[in-house]
């Protein structure tokens, strides 16, 4: 299978791990020779509740013998992806009370930009340096590394970027400023948690220019970081929230929330003024609403930091200079992308997964699944201690 794969399936990256899955159950995932690896990665944030979750299974499954596809988004009324709305709205904040279901984070950022620009009537956008909001032309766009932009362009002009955590930057948010879009945690530039109430000030300067405040919860969000999403740790109330992957419990989807009255212009000038055929298929948002439930059912939010606490106590090793991050969203900062690429081959030689981030070559990224037992976290953290040892 391993040729197929090479020939047949384009490739993102001239050496992907090339494992070849048997199966995958609870925390672990299994090659074809048998060999168990404990996944410490979920998936990059998105297998919530790890493998083959009987409540999300069961949930597909029940969906499946009703009715899958029906109609492209919104047109029918579909319990699973209603009840899905329903209960995102609930969690949330008082302003936020609608929700637009898609395929992905990427959707959902492209989404939110043209919400923004639509409420406001402005076309400036405001995003960070070292930002990643997906792949497509206008995620791209507000992604904040040139070198990750160049080969694609001319992307959509009128984007203006701010140093994430810089105060001073602030100033660059004027009343030609349409939205601000920030992660809530920087995922790819090395989980940068906000400090000295940045995310405040962010929002306090919105709402002084008539700006939108975005926040991407794609990595921060569904728990991860001991709150349903990542900013209800940080006192803000943003006006579009987007999210996915964890949010699918391992199924693709997106999501993009505002206020409804917001929400209701892309219905006219001009009418479908977002669209999707497969956003919020019954089946994905039958996953999605069995994942939540058991979120919250298992209280899996508080467990996130208890976690987090743990691993902070197991690794203690003189080669981890910092482990940034917040809950399960943790990334150990080494010396060098030498000794992170030594880490991660030498964890996955001893049954261990673990995965770098996309700008900060210093990290290695750390996102398990939120209901990992005590144990596994304690074996993960014996695997990294042993490999940590053999660095020269």
């Amino acid at each position: 299978m391993k040729d197929q794969f090479y020939k047949y399936q384009a490739q993102t990256s001239p050496h992907p791990l090339a494992i070849e899955i048997a199966k995958a159950e609870g925390m672990y995932i299994y090659d074809k020779s048998g060999k168990s690896y404990l996944d410490f990665v979920a998936g990059v944030s998105a297998n919530t509740l790890g493998h083959q979750n009987k409540n999300v299974n069961d949930a597909i499954k029940n969906q499946l013998d009703k009715y899958s596809h029906v109609m492209v988004y919104g047109e029918f009324i579909q319990e699973p992806s209603v009840s899905l709305s329903e209960l995102m709205c609930k969690h949330s904040p008082e302003n936020i009370d609608s929700v637009y279901l898609l395929n992905s984070g990427t959707e959902a950022a492209e989404a939110a930009l043209k919400l923004a620009k639509r409420v406001t009537g402005k076309t400036n956008i405001v995003s960070a340096k070292k930002a990643y909001h997906g792949n497509t032309m206008g995620a791209l766009s507000v992604c904040g590394i040139d070198d990750k932009k160049n080969a694609f362009r001319p992307l959509i002009p009128g984007n203006s970027f701010i140093e994430f955590n810089n105060t001073e930057d602030l100033a660059k948010i004027t009343k030609d400023t349409a939205a601000v879009i920030l992660e809530t945690i920087q995922g790819g530039a090395g989980f940068v948690v906000p400090k000295d109430n940045y995310l405040q000030k962010v929002q306090d300067k919105c709402r002084e220019v008539g700006a939108l405040l975005i926040l991407d919860e794609i990595q921060a969000g569904i728990g991860r970081t001991g709150k349903f999403f990542g900013f209800q740790n940080f006192g803000v109330n943003p006006d579009i929230i987007i999210c996915g992957k964890g949010l699918g419990g391992g199924m693709p989807i997106g999501a993009m929330l505002a206020n409804k009255a917001h929400m209701d212009l892309l219905q006219d000038q001009p009418k479908l003024g977002h669209i999707t055929t497969f956003g919020g298929h019954p089946v994905i948002s039958a996953a999605a609403l069995a994942t939540l439930r058991e979120v919250f059912e298992q209280d899996l939010l508080s467990e996130s930091l208890r976690k987090e606490a743990l691993i902070r106590e197991e690794l203690q090793h003189p080669k981890i200079k910092e482990i940034r991050g917040k809950g399960l969203m943790l990334a150990l900062m080494m010396e060098t992308s030498e000794e992170v690429n030594k880490v991660i081959f030498s964890c996955l030689d001893k049954g261990l997964i673990l995965f770098w981030l996309l700008y900060e070559n210093r990290a290695i990224r750390m996102s398990p699944p939120l209901n990992i037992s005590d144990s596994e976290i304690k074996q993960a953290c014996t695997i990294i201690l042993s490999a940590l040892d053999e660095l020269s």
